[in-house]
């Protein structure tokens, strides 16, 4: 049974009729999904509101006394089915009727080339001057303040502004009723500045559901601004001091970085966080990864839980019901990469195992059960690991046993495989994003606290990132037998160890590539987001198909 359609909440907010107008996406995905991400303009327009959001003067209904300018003031109408906070409400000097009110929107852009309103800044006035006029206060207009151009602009509530403003409140409400948001804009000249284009992905969308068949425009950035922050050393403790993390230990300060370079922080062992830093930290959104000295993931510290909440449901109704389209694409994905990290690195001796691995790969995606896939999978990582080895010329001058192709772990008894076991926590942790519970898999079952669905983002990256990151540090020396220990048959990283795999790590997930896809250029960390963006995408219907990322 399909889930049943959201409870609307009884009013509207002005700002988000604007937005339905602007782009009916954007309403939905603000309003319904409560999704939001900063970026230069939103930053802007809080500057300009900074005076009028801090409210101020008298403001009593009509027979009460005279309104002469009051700001940031709330109004609601059930019988409208409105709500807003008016940036301005003055007294309408120029109108002869007694106690008239102006309503005044202020917005940082610029007004039309004609000089007047845009369509949705109109719309969001006119709700304004209808909230005033349910409330008794004649209102014959309103005025928009546009602070590029430091100039006001006009909007009368005419019949037919009037009527575009109920029809849009009418359609706004139908479109948060449906259990999918509205398709995306075409090739629109409003997608490249909006704050949720990294969310939206307007033109990978419409190529994926084929409704357009043009090369999307790179409208993200190839890769994040921020980074992850590693604190690895025994008995640190991170706090806050003006705006930056500090990481101290025994009051000697080690290092201090700003909040706003911060994307998520991973502490290793035993590290601690002050109660400050953590509140900080949730209020930004920054999650908090704790490891254990090995570097297997043990928990996930996080503000409040992603308000997406139909996507959480569309995963969990697909988990139960055991939907495989999703896991057969990952899993042949995964395959796919594999056989391409052999047939680059491995020569003649693994041409067999290739041509192996091409056939899983096509019998993985025509999977009619888990136990089948589940199959696949295993047959294709046990002929790949047993290549693995060759690939691996430097291997033998790491302590501990030799590499033989067999994965172990917890402990890992050897180096290569406590390498891979470190870089793929690195990995779990990169896949917990985009509003998912991270716990209820698509493939992997939910079992003893692992992060099932993060698994299953990992599987296509794999190969690519911690596989390679693991032979590149091998083959390049840049980790040595001075950076392991060995206790009671396990191998471990050194506190250095750990530092040289995460500085490769990093740089990994900084390589850029030409998306096989959409054809622009993105860094390994952003492929991530996006694969779990397009994964979102196909949980609530946008999409018939999971289209993992293979490299050629």
């Amino acid at each position: 049974m399909p889930p049943a359609p959201p409870e609307l909440p009884d009013l509207v907010p002005a700002s988000m009729l604007s937005a339905f107008v602007y782009c009916p996406r954007l309403f939905f995905l603000q309003w319904v999904d409560a999704l939001w991400a900063a970026n230069a303009d939103l930053a802007e327009g809080r500057r300009v509101h900074t005076r009028v959001d801090a409210g101020g003067g008298a403001a009593p209904l009509p027979d009460e006394g005279m309104l002469r300018a009051a700001r940031s003031v709330s109004l609601a109408s059930g019988n409208l089915g409105i709500t807003a906070t008016l940036d301005l409400v003055e007294a309408d000097t120029g109108s002869a009727v007694p106690g008239a009110v102006i309503a005044v929107e202020t917005k940082k852009g610029h007004p039309t080339g004609e000089g007047t309103a845009w369509d949705a800044d109109a719309v969001q006035v006119c709700a304004q001057i209808l909230l005033l006029r349910e409330h008794g206060y004649p209102c014959d207009r309103g005025e928009i303040f546009y602070a590029a151009t430091r100039q006001r602009v006009n909007v009368e509530p005419g019949p037919d502004l009037v009527e575009q403003t109920l029809t849009a409140l009418a359609d706004a409400r139908a479109a948060a009723a449906r259990l999918r948001p509205p398709p995306p804009l075409e090739a629109s000249g409003k997608c490249p500045r909006c704050s949720l284009v990294g969310i939206c992905l307007p033109d990978e969308t419409n190529l994926l559901t084929r409704r357009a068949d043009r090369s999307p425009r790179r409208l993200m950035a190839p890769d994040p601004d921020s980074r992850p922050m590693y604190v690895t050393e025994p008995g640190a403790s991170v706090g806050l001091d003006h705006g930056r993390l500090k990481v101290s230990k025994r009051r000697e300060r080690l290092c201090e970085v700003r909040l706003l370079d911060v994307s998520h922080l991973c502490l290793y062992g035993n590290v601690q966080v002050s109660a400050q830093a953590l509140r900080t930290l949730f209020d930004r959104d920054i999650d908090v990864f704790h490891f254990s000295g090995g570097g297997w993931l043990l928990g996930l510290s996080t503000g409040l839980p992603n308000k997406n909440v139909q996507l959480r449901i569309r995963q969990t109704t697909t988990a139960a019901r055991g939907d495989l389209t999703a896991p057969t694409s990952m899993i042949a994905g995964k395959i796919r990469n594999s056989r391409t990290l052999l047939r680059r690195n491995g020569g003649a001796p693994v041409a067999e195992t290739v041509a192996q691995l091409a056939a899983l790969a096509a019998s993985a995606e025509q999977a009619s059960d888990a136990a089948q896939l589940l199959g696949f999978e295993g047959t294709a990582a046990r002929l790949y690991f047993q290549h693995l080895p060759l690939l691996l010329p430097h291997a033998d001058e790491l302590p501990g046993p030799a590499f033989t192709g067999l994965r172990n772990r917890r402990p890992p008894t050897d180096a290569v495989n406590c390498l891979l076991s470190f870089c793929y926590g690195l990995l779990a942790k990169e896949a917990m994003a985009v509003g998912f519970d991270p716990y209820i898999g698509l493939l992997h079952r939910p079992r003893f606290g692992r992060p099932a669905l993060a698994l299953d983002l990992a599987e296509e990256f794999r190969p690519l990132l911690a596989d390679s990151c693991t032979i590149g540090l091998i083959n390049n020396r840049e980790i040595r037998p001075s950076d392991f220990i060995v206790r009671a048959g396990a191998v471990a990283l050194t506190p250095d160890g750990r530092k040289s795999v995460i500085g490769a790590w990093e740089r990994r997930l900084s390589t850029e590539i030409r998306h096989p896809r959409f054809g622009y250029t993105v860094s390994y960390r952003r492929a991530i987001e996006l694969q779990t963006r397009i994964l979102a995408a196909h949980l609530i219907g946008e999409t018939d198909h999971y289209h993992p990322l293979v490299t050629r």
